[in-house]
């Protein structure tokens, strides 16, 4: 099913937005070739890195979550 705009052209419905947009990733990616295989993509350094630093932060706010935690539980009223 297509939509008609103002000038006449004719554009593809919403509904089939998802399908179109898996098909242009699919194609790109056929595209891409073997020339990147092997390398480490960004989006898993960045994703690393993110879970490297909360462990960091988190041996720091460790003892203070935990001090928070035993306040909150000690005023609840039973």
């Amino acid at each position: 099913m297509t939509v008609r705009r103002r000038g006449g052209a004719r554009r593809p419905a919403l509904r089939h937005l998802p399908t179109r947009a898996l098909l242009g990733v699919r194609s790109r990616l056929a595209r891409s070739g073997a020339a990147d295989r092997g390398d480490v993509p960004g989006w898993v350094m960045v994703t690393l890195m993110t879970a490297m630093l909360v462990a960091a932060l988190l041996v720091f706010a460790q003892p203070l979550l935990e001090g928070l935690f035993v306040d909150a539980v000690e005023q609840v009223q039973p």
